[in-house]
């Protein structure tokens, strides 16, 4: 097929025929972002709470208003937790889940407004239904909303299903957040064909921006562009298992695992490109080479990235001075060490990196509750624990 150069500019992509190529005029060996810290290990002055024990797989937890406790199993149960104690009866109304793999039921959130409107989002990985596109036996991840009503969920709605269905059992991604305006978003994972993270044509290794009812915003960065898919905010994206909104910028935080080595910390811009598989930190798990590059133009750089990797998976901004000198900062998880890393953040840039909490557990999920408290999932033991200081 022959193309006329002339329709690329430099780091704007284009899509022909349903592929994305992206021009990468000038290319840069050498990497813009920031070499990692060195790690300091630190006794936090933190209790550590266990307010939930016995689930089978968790993988996400809402704190309601009433101090109930909603937590995902990835095994496709909704659990629910009073004072401390998980209710024997699970909640019923879940979907078809396609628990294989890493699928299966994932993140839960609350809408901004749940005390007026009562919803509940949730994402899984969405087995293939009847004239979906994609393989057969396959899946990909869906968005869901719904009510609680005692144990069940009512006025279930699915506003959203990443396609095609792939049939592959890995990255899914699945981290849902609001912004301050209202939109939904939500990360999908390559599903393990890195290839498809750059092509526009698939929802693939991206995110994507919704109205907070699933229909596709105008205003989306590709909404008119050929052969792409409304609904995508960014590409360039691997397995993104942690995104919140840092609440006094309204900006998005991602973070994402590399293969070997190469987990990154991105801020998420609209339209912009991450550069998975063109561009990454890390190798394959076979040793070989993915891309000799660690930058292009026209492709966004991390914050900071993690070599060797650490499996991140949750994160949460810490918003309050509950816990002294960390405001404004950034808690992550690791599901491969099992502890809880503290970054210290100064605008858009992470200045400082702790572990805290070695061996507390292969961290699933981490968020701030409106009680200011920290809450972390930890998949390996069955528990969610609460974090507070101990003065």
């Amino acid at each position: 097929m022959k193309t006329n150069l002339s329709i690329f500019k430099k780091g704007v992509p284009v899509v022909l025929g349903g592929i994305l190529f992206t021009a990468t005029l000038g290319l840069m060996s050498n990497s813009s972002a920031p070499e990692p810290k060195s790690e300091k290990f630190t006794e936090a002055n933190i209790k550590v709470d266990t307010v939930a024990k016995g689930l089978t797989m968790p993988w996400a937890s809402a704190l309601l208003p009433n101090g109930d406790l909603l937590v995902t199993e990835r095994g496709g149960k909704l659990r629910l937790v009073k004072n401390g104690i998980l209710d024997p009866q699970e909640i019923s109304g879940i979907p078809q889940v396609w628990y294989k793999g890493q699928g299966g039921l994932l993140d839960i959130n609350l809408h901004p407004d749940y005390k007026k409107n009562g919803w509940i989002y949730i994402s899984y990985s969405s087995p293939k239904k009847a004239g979906e596109e994609g393989d057969d036996e396959g899946a990909n991840t869906a968005l869901m909303r719904a009510k609680l009503k005692d144990h069940a969920l009512v006025e279930i709605q699915q506003l959203f299903k990443a396609l095609p269905n792939v049939k592959g059992n890995v990255h899914y991604g699945g981290r849902i957040v609001f912004d301050k305006k209202g939109y939904v978003f939500l990360s999908l994972g390559e599903r393990g064909q890195k290839e498809n993270s750059q092509n526009l044509g698939r929802d693939q290794g991206k995110v994507v921006r919704l109205h907070e009812d699933g229909k596709i915003p105008t205003d989306n960065p590709f909404v008119n562009t050929a052969g792409a898919r409304p609904e995508i905010w960014t590409y360039g994206h691997r397995n993104p298992q942690g995104m919140v909104i840092n609440p006094a910028t309204g900006v998005i935080w991602e973070h994402e695992h590399g293969p070997q080595g190469g987990d990154e910390l991105n801020i998420i811009k609209k339209g912009s490109n991450y550069g998975w598989p063109l561009i990454t930190f890390g190798i394959d798990y076979d040793n070989s080479i993915i891309s000799k590059d660690t930058a292009r133009v026209g492709m966004e750089q991390p914050v900071t990235y993690w070599k060797p990797s650490i499996a991140p998976c949750g994160m949460t901004f810490v918003t309050n001075d509950k816990f002294k000198g960390w405001k404004g900062d950034l808690l992550v998880g690791s599901l491969k060490f099992m502890y809880l890393q503290h970054l210290t953040v100064k605008g858009d840039k992470v200045t400082k990196r702790e572990i805290i909490f070695e061996k507390l557990g292969r961290v699933r999920d981490v968020r701030q509750a409106y009680d200011g408290n920290i809450y972390v999932v930890l998949e390996n033991s069955g528990k969610v624990v609460k974090l507070s200081p101990k003065s």
